[in-house]
């Protein structure tokens, strides 16, 4: 009991000692997310189709997902060594464009057209081009983010560190992956072929999906980890084993979606890497709640 008394305490303590823009930050996280939910309850009342460039499937996991990554960038964040400047900065720019993504995709599909590679009115190209951006400035910011990851900050265990580190290097290489689905689709559309664009610009989503929550899987484990009654080398190699389960079946995954190659190894691979970092991911869970 009083760890998890612990446990929520810290949680809280995430928002009551945040600065303005990180509180700002979480908030707009939260209605993203309600955003995310109540098209997900228009779309399945409404008995709207899950496919195509004008479903309402768009804003939901537009909503769903930027909101829960803006609200993991701004608590991850707070284990980097930056300054206050910086950090706010950085967080700034990261809720806006968060923000904005959500909200153009949004309104394209309440007004019936694709948000993507859409390029059939002038305004339509406006909010096709201001996506694009959008996604290049999320890039920018995330690998800033990442390399301050790489400094040392003594303030933080270094099982916390290194999950933070390979989060933010997984999410580099999702954010990586969606702007080269945005060119790519872009890259069609200006060679006159739209519906090209439409149909194979988000070929690499899987791959863009099973890296993206990394930062928020890994730096949990190891944060719940460091309630445990463990050693902190014992945390290290429990992150360590955990974060490689996990990236072996994120390569599964991508080798797979870019090659097209399934193959009984394969399969066999990633269901290994599964296994593995849900195994210590219970294991972590189990450290939590024993008695101290």
């Amino acid at each position: 009991m009083a760890r998890s008394s612990a446990i929520l305490a810290s949680l809280w303590s995430f928002w009551s000692r945040g600065a303005r823009v990180e509180r700002a930050a979480y908030i707009v996280g939260g209605l993203l997310i309600v955003s995310g939910l109540i098209h997900l309850a228009i779309l399945i009342i409404g008995g709207g189709s899950w496919q195509g460039p004008v479903s309402f499937r768009k804003p939901t996991t537009f909503g769903l997902s930027f909101g829960l990554t803006l609200i993991t960038i701004v608590w991850v964040a707070s284990f980097v060594r930056l300054t206050d400047r910086t950090r706010g900065l950085l967080l700034s720019g990261f809720t806006v464009a968060c923000a904005v993504e959500t909200v153009l995709v949004t309104l394209q599909a309440w007004r019936g057209v694709p948000s993507h590679f859409n390029l059939e009115t002038t305004f339509d190209g406006l909010v096709a081009r201001a996506l694009a951006a959008g996604g290049f400035v999320l890039v920018g910011i995330i690998v800033t983010f990442t390399l301050a990851s790489f400094r040392a900050n003594p303030a933080v265990p270094l099982s916390l560190r290194l999950a933070v580190r390979i989060g933010f290097v997984a999410l580099a290489a999702a954010l990586a992956v969606g702007a080269l689905m945005i060119a790519k689709g872009m890259t069609l559309v200006f060679a006159g072929n739209p519906q090209a664009a439409y149909a194979t610009g988000g070929s690499l989503k899987p791959t863009h999906a099973v890296t993206m929550h990394a930062i928020l899987i890994l730096p949990m484990l190891a944060w719940l980890l460091s309630f445990a009654n463990w050693s902190e080398r014992r945390r290290v190699a429990a992150v360590i084993v955990a974060s490689a389960g996990y990236l072996v079946f994120a390569v599964v995954v991508a080798v797979t979606n870019i090659s097209g190659i399934e193959s009984p190894t394969l399969f066999a691979l990633s269901i290994l890497g599964a296994v593995v970092f849900v195994g210590y991911a219970v294991l972590a869970l189990v450290a939590t709640t024993r008695p101290q």
